[in-house]
């Protein structure tokens, strides 16, 4: 009898822990980079070209102004209005549509477009998967190594880096356009953007 009830306790104990460790919530590497980068109380604010997080709507304008007044910038013929010309690493030239979403009057979020200026769907040194890699290479001179690859469930995968409070997302969105989220982690979540 004593055996008995040492087996049914033993059982029990095997599926106690059999339960725990599967309701255990399995994180992803992007969660567990992201809760790290958050708790690090580290703040990052750049964006790129002086624009920055937190930066007030009308000074993004006359910031903009400016360097359209010095030709930096221009008037894009894209959804993202602001247009400049980086110098990608492999020396291609492209251009980089940008147009800051704010939240109480304040930048939190910048999506940003790339596009080969050479383009053409039969040219393979201008293709998507090229220009993602030049983007990755553009963003590691502006904030450094640490991109790591995010896959979903489809296999659509991004190239993520997170800094403190900033998130940078870049994935391939079209045979000819490379998309990159910038966000500050702060305000909202990315899968409250996208």
């Amino acid at each position: 009898m004593e055996k008995n009830i040492d087996m049914k306790f033993r059982l029990l104990v095997v599926v106690l822990i059999i339960i725990l460790f599967s309701s255990c919530e399995r994180k992803t590497e992007y969660e567990k980079v992201k809760q790290k980068e958050l708790s690090s109380g580290r703040v990052e604010e750049e964006l790129f070209l002086g624009l920055k997080f937190g930066m007030e709507r009308k000074d993004f304008y006359s910031t903009c102004w400016e360097m359209n007044k010095e030709g930096i910038l221009m008037q894009g013929a894209h959804s993202l209005m602001v247009e400049f010309k980086p110098s990608l690493p492999s020396g291609k030239t492209a251009s980089m549509f940008f147009y800051p979403e704010f939240e109480n009057g304040k930048i939190f979020y910048m999506p940003v477009e790339f596009q080969y200026s050479g383009w053409f769907p039969t040219n393979p040194d201008f293709s998507s998967q090229n220009l993602l890699e030049d983007v990755v290479g553009y963003f590691e001179e502006l904030y450094g190594k640490g991109f790591f690859k995010v896959e979903d469930s489809k296999g659509t995968f991004a190239m993520v880096k997170i800094d403190g409070n900033r998130m940078v997302r870049v994935y391939i969105k079209s045979l000819s356009a490379v998309r990159v989220d910038i966000l500050d982690l702060r305000i909202k979540d990315i899968k409250d953007i996208a």
